[in-house]
């Protein structure tokens, strides 16, 4: 691809890897646009020759204008979870502004089955993927499982009291590194499809909590026993370690997706995009003990 590629959330760790995965795939740092509320962050970045502008979601008229000359727009969905809709009104200003700019390809990050995802922020995602295909230009969705590294917010705190508290009983989580699914989406932008297509990003095994505690504890080396509450339960326990309230039920409902099997489909479109075997919730375990555990 010859087009100029905008990528936003630039200064997170998947903009980082997208952009990384597109510099190794060959495309040439003038056509790569990192977005960041923040430019002074991707100074290494502008030293390659990557083209960086401020994009703040809450400022259309600057999104419009950041936007300018980018034939390719990659939505990274934002951290804003606040309950007040701030995240669902951030990304539909993304949309907008980035067709308004003149875009001729639009792609998103989202998340598996947003049409019936317990996860609490599922329809963020859904209205998001309805506006980007009302736009009637071609897209790209991508529906990202369960970071690997999303173990890094349950497993030390496990491992410090022995007890892993959740309510996600025996539903199952497809894990996967975050660098596969950065991969697996420069290698799709790169060889954009003929036809508009919704890609669902995962690892190529789902095990259930009790399985990623048994492979953690041989990881590192330290017993993990994980105890199974109910959702009311997890909330209380959460509340009760002072955990803020608003941010709770976003939490639980991670749990009670995982059980309700939202998060436990297993698909190959990481490996077909990226052209590399995925790495293995084993792997990822054993190279972070230290920090897990």
């Amino acid at each position: 691809m010859t087009d100029t590629i905008f990528i936003t959330g630039a200064s997170g760790k998947l903009g980082q890897g997208v952009i990384h995965h597109l510099l190794e795939r060959g495309v040439a740092p003038s056509k790569i646009i990192a977005g960041t509320r923040n430019p002074d962050k991707l100074a290494d970045l502008a030293a390659r020759g990557v083209t960086v502008r401020a994009a703040d979601f809450d400022d259309k008229a600057g999104l419009v204008k950041a936007f300018a000359g980018a034939d390719t727009v990659l939505i990274i969905s934002t951290d804003a979870l606040d309950g007040a809709g701030t995240r669902q009104r951030q990304h539909l200003t993304a949309v907008e502004a980035a067709a308004e700019a003149g875009a001729k390809r639009l792609a998103y990050t989202s998340l598996p089955v947003p049409e019936t995802s317990k996860v609490s922020f599922a329809p963020d995602h859904l209205n998001t993927e309805k506006a980007v295909k009302a736009t009637g230009l071609p897209y790209l969705i991508f529906r990202n499982n369960w970071y690997q590294e999303n173990l890094f917010l349950a497993l030390p705190h496990a491992f410090a009291s022995g007890q892993w508290f959740t309510s996600a009983g025996d539903g199952r989580t497809a894990f996967v590194a975050r660098d596969d699914i950065a991969a697996a989406i420069a290698g799709a932008i790169v060889n954009w499809p003929a036809q508009s297509t919704t890609y669902t990003l995962t690892g190529t095994e789902a095990l259930t909590n009790e399985e990623v505690a048994k492979l953690a504890s041989a990881a590192v080396g330290k017993p993990l026993q994980v105890v199974s509450l109910t959702d009311e339960q997890l909330a209380g326990g959460m509340k009760a370690a002072g955990l803020p309230e608003g941010f709770i039920p976003t939490l639980v409902s991670f749990d009670t997706a995982a059980r309700a099997g939202d998060l436990a489909v297993i698909t190959g479109d990481v490996e077909s995009l990226s052209g590399r075997k995925s790495k293995p919730l084993t792997a990822f375990l054993e190279e972070n003990k230290a920090a897990l555990g």
